[in-house]
């Protein structure tokens, strides 16, 4: 058996290789997870239309369309399912590209399934966590508001213009923890850090492109930022003293 008991999380593998299934079934079955899996990504998406996972493993080499524009749709969906893509080669573009499109974490094959079913728990207790203060914040209010945004933590919801806004998990987690320091420079080591943990020391890139993410959903005008503000050669600063107009 490898590591503990899950707590009955369902994860879909997404593969067309037969012997990666069949082992990453059997390994996350005896962690304790349930799974489910497709070979394609047209099945993936099929099968997420009326179905729900709580985490998706995803190879990027698939027939037909690939992991990454299998990833990208998904996200169309309003699908805010963790996923964690699997790639036969150490390529740096594909890693950016994954977490640009939305991808939570990375795995280079080939790979130890105890690495893997880590990976997953660490990505899901980061997931259910989200709404939740992170160590060191204070959050005396329990909905706030700057200009057109709002953030409700008792619901795990935010709004702009009254209208729901869909965030992937660490994209929330990051917001509370800009709106928790809000008004102060944080330097995207620190962000990463309280956000994703230490695992990820040295990957500041990360912190970029999911900044970009909120941007473009929270934003009025992504290109001219008013809310998340850009701290050149240091980081980033959530931005509640002036009009976001």
């Amino acid at each position: 058996m490898i590591g503990g008991k899950a707590m009955n999380k369902k994860i879909l593998v997404v593969d067309d290789e037969p012997s990666i299934v069949t082992l990453l079934t059997y390994n996350l079955n005896e962690a304790g997870f349930q799974v489910a899996s497709v070979g394609t990504g047209n099945q993936a998406l099929t099968w997420l239309k009326t179905n729900d996972a709580d985490l998706i493993v995803m190879d990027l080499m698939l027939p037909g369309i690939d992991g990454l524009e299998t990833i990208r749709q998904i996200r169309g969906m309003q699908k805010d399912t963790p996923v964690i893509i699997l790639t036969a080669k150490n390529n740096e573009l594909d890693k950016i590209v994954g977490f640009e499109i939305g991808a939570d974490d990375y795995l280079t094959k080939p790979f130890s399934p105890r690495e893997l079913i880590a990976r997953i728990k660490a990505v899901l207790r980061r997931t259910e966590n989200g709404h939740q203060p992170v160590l060191g914040t204070e959050t005396s209010s329990q909905i706030r508001h700057v200009d057109d945004l709002s953030l409700d933590l008792d619901r795990y919801e935010v709004r702009k213009n009254q209208q729901k806004v869909s965030l992937t998990p660490n994209e929330y987690k990051l917001l509370v923890y800009l709106w928790d320091h809000a008004d102060h420079v944080l330097s995207r080591e620190r962000i990463l850090n309280a956000v994703w943990g230490y695992d990820y020391a040295g990957q500041t890139r990360m912190v970029d492109i999911h900044i970009s993410h909120l941007r473009d959903k929270i934003e009025n005008n992504p290109k001219d930022a008013k809310l998340i503000l850009t701290v050149r050669g240091f980081g980033y600063e959530f931005n509640t003293k002036k009009n976001a107009e």
